[in-house]
């Protein structure tokens, strides 16, 4: 009776057949749908992550880490493959960019901000901390160039901009596979806690692989659902709450699409486990831009009514540019405390209030 009563965010759940409820009964309510069908999200990738990490210890370090790979973002990809084939171009780059500047600010803060009230100083690996901000680095290259290139390129350079970025979005690829390389294999000592993250929910006897997989499957069919509605509403909605769609975009979908990661690294952090706290954070960051993005950019060719680009507006590059920079700095040291917690939510505000007052004309057009 205890566990049902104590605070969990599977009580959220009830929100996932409220939201399909009130599209079936009042689709014109799109706040409203859009509300409920973001809390019915965040515990769904709850999920989704327990019973990837569950898998994971099933079926050993390798395995795992690229299960962990390609499922770990897995709501936020479902959410962007969707806006993606309603053509929401401007609504897929904003919550990629959401997604990067969040894990390395939002998420990464509050750790250090938590672990930080509770140990005077978070040690966490030097060297493996470094060559995680080094990727996130490319990251930040890849936004700038194709950026660049559109604004400087003059009326010639529009027709070249989607081959340039499906070429761009194939060596990010290969990128991201020689890291996973690279953490799993080559240099795991740099990495020694990156690979424990099953320990973290699963204080329990893990899961069978079947009940794994039925999990999966489950929560990933109800997340797509969930994506499908969301997506649906939020042109509406962001104009409803006098939002422009870039702030939605950046700020609040990806914000609810890495619920479960914000979680799992702010209680890891409080245990003074900061290499994995930094594996969740930064290594989410790293995912959606080395992993999510250029998947995307291959999609869209299948799936989307046009090819989409990695032609970023100004205010997005910035945001990352910036994050990756201040990110890098607390990172080099291999220390951190509860003040770079503070300054990393610092920056994050900062940029949720530029997002949020900038003109929709300067943002992501849906």
């Amino acid at each position: 009776m205890k566990n049902l009563l104590k605070p969990s965010l599977n009580w959220l759940l009830v929100f996932v057949p409220l939201a399909g409820w009130l599209e079936h009964s009042s689709p014109g309510a799109h706040a409203a749908i859009f509300l409920t069908a973001c809390l019915g999200i965040i515990p769904l990738a709850g999920w989704l992550g327990h019973a990837t990490e569950h898998l994971a210890a099933r079926a050993g370090e390798a395995v795992g880490g690229l299960l962990n790979a390609t499922f770990g973002n897995a709501a936020e990809l479902i959410i962007a493959l969707i806006a993606l084939r309603k053509g929401l171009y401007g609504v897929v780059k904003a919550s990629l960019t959401g997604s990067i500047v969040g894990n390395v600010l939002l998420v990464l803060g509050a750790a250090c901000l938590a672990g930080g009230v509770k140990f005077s100083v978070l040690r966490f690996n030097a060297a493996g901390a470094r060559s995680q901000a080094s990727l996130l680095m490319l990251s930040a290259i890849a936004l700038i160039m194709p950026a660049a290139f559109h604004y400087l390129g003059g009326a010639q350079a529009l027709e070249k901009e989607a081959g340039l970025s499906l070429e761009i979005a194939i060596v990010l690829l290969v990128t991201y596979l020689a890291s996973l390389l690279f953490t799993l294999r080559t240099h795991k000592s740099f990495f020694q806690s990156a690979a424990e993250i099953e320990e973290v929910d699963t204080a329990h006897e893990p899961w069978g692989i079947k009940k794994s997989l039925l999990v999966l499957m489950v929560s990933t069919a109800l997340v797509a659902w969930m994506s499908e509605v969301l997506v649906g509403s939020v042109e509406q909605a962001a104009h409803s709450f006098g939002m422009t769609s870039v702030f939605v975009g950046v700020i609040v979908v990806a914000i609810v699409g890495n619920a479960a990661e914000h979680s799992t690294a702010i209680l890891v952090a409080m245990k003074n486990r900061m290499d994995l706290a930094l594996g969740i954070a930064i290594g989410s960051s790293i995912q959606i831009a080395l992993f999510v993005a250029p998947l995307l950019v291959i999609a869209s060719y299948f799936v989307g009514p046009r090819p989409m680009d990695l032609v970023f507006t100004p205010a997005e590059v910035v945001a990352v540019v910036l994050s990756v920079a201040v990110t890098a700095q607390i990172a080099g040291d291999g220390e951190s405390h509860w003040l770079e917690g503070v300054l990393l939510l610092a920056v994050y505000l900062i940029l949720g209030i530029v997002f949020y007052f900038l003109p929709e004309a300067s943002g992501a057009k849906l």
